[in-house]
């Protein structure tokens, strides 16, 4: 099994918290800075992206955490976030405006359709979903597109796009290129490398690592931060808090070796239910053959289907015992989502139905378990399907 590939620096990048001083960095829990003079305190207010006032503006403990993910993802700048939506929602809302177009792969993250389709439709934004593997039909879609909003591997499906080309596309159009890099993490892709603008992360996967943390964080151009920074950051109010940054300097500590494990055991279990004869499908970007990628390893999240049929997905989930059943992932344990409860969401907009997605289809997170005992786990679970 090849060994994933992870940049010489990282190591040192993750674990670099403090230059000097405790090991472990202090937690700022403030709400506000005071100061010793009124000239003090204008200097502060003349430039408060370099002065902290307010932690909703600025905080050491968050900005380390900011400074952190930006040299990981080879950005100029970086602004956290409360959630992983709250970081999607200012880029979105920071940077687009009634009357603009933008253009998103299908099979995207379930929210993120969610407020491109409800309130940025509202406010006059449209939005347009293209096959991000047919780089034709999204070039025709770009015409007049402000943003190209992309995922890759995408939610679900776990499609491999073609970032360079994509980023291109977007540039020749005079648009901003935004990607999910959630799911590879900055270990196994730099999406900033290959000419994409923003990169947005749900903090609360993998750079935590250990579900205790909800977070999100976005990277990228300093121009496109700043803009974010003036038009949607202090409005919507989606700041980090200190102690989740601290937690999220904590978890990143282990960020290279925990992606290796997922990587391998990912990657493992994925080729043992590829041949399993209750499986009808598994969807792994690692089980399929490509000369040229921008990722450098693999998550441990993917999916397969079940010859069964939802019936059969249903009782494997049940059946699971180490594997629990959970909507997030990204954290030390194996998770199981089965697609059909995605197709019955009540009183939201559901993407899942709009694109398809089959209901025998079972999302798993293979976690930091023994890999063998995640596999009997699951092998003893398909008994009950076929």
């Amino acid at each position: 099994m090849p060994d994933p590939v992870i940049p010489d620096d990282f190591a040192t990048i993750v674990t670099d918290d403090t230059g000097g001083g405790p090991a472990v960095p202090p937690i700022v829990q403030t709400s506000l800075f005071t100061f010793e003079s009124v000239d003090a305190f204008e200097t502060a207010f003349r430039a408060p992206e370099r002065h902290a006032i307010y932690t909703r503006g600025l905080n050491p403990t968050v900005r380390a955490f900011e400074e952190k993910v930006a040299r990981l993802e080879r950005a100029e700048e970086s602004r956290g976030f409360a959630s992983g939506m709250g970081a999607i929602s200012a880029t979105l809302l920071g940077l687009l405006k009634s009357g603009d177009k933008v253009v998103c792969v299908r099979n995207v993250y379930p929210d993120t359709y969610r407020i491109m389709t409800g309130l940025m439709a509202r406010m006059g934004i449209e939005a347009v979903f293209v096959e991000g593997t047919d780089l034709d039909a999204v070039a025709e879609a770009m015409t007049g597109a402000r943003m190209l909003y992309l995922e890759s591997p995408t939610s679900i499906t776990f499609d491999v796009l073609d970032l360079p080309r994509l980023a291109a596309i977007a540039n020749y159009a005079g648009a901003i290129s935004v990607i999910d890099n959630s799911w590879a993490s900055p270990t196994f892709q730099r999406p900033i490398e290959h000419g994409v603008d923003l990169v947005i992360h749900s903090a609360s996967k993998y750079l935590s690592g250990h579900s205790d943390t909800v977070a999100g964080i976005v990277c990228g151009r300093a121009d496109l931060i700043s803009e974010i920074n003036r038009v949607a950051y202090p409005s919507l109010g989606a700041k980090l808090s200190p102690f989740d940054a601290w937690l999220l300097l904590r978890g990143m500590r282990t960020l290279p070796m925990r992606m290796r494990q997922h990587h391998r055991s990912g990657l493992s279990v994925a080729r043992r239910l590829k041949d399993h004869p209750a499986v009808s499908e598994t969807r792994h970007p690692g089980l399929e053959t490509r000369n040229e990628t921008t990722l450098s390893g693999f998550s441990g999240l993917f999916a397969f289907r079940l010859k069964g049929g939802a019936p059969a997905a249903r009782r494997f989930c049940d059946a699971l015992k180490l594997v629990r059943l959970g909507v997030s992932w990204g954290g030390h344990e194996s998770l199981a989502f089965p697609a059909q409860l995605g197709l019955i969401q009540p009183g939201l907009t559901n993407p899942f139905q709009v694109f398809g997605v089959p209901d025998d289809l079972v999302r798993l997170h293979v976690g930091l378990e023994d890999p063998e005992d995640i596999w009997r786990d699951i092998e003893a679970a398909l008994d009950q399907c076929e």
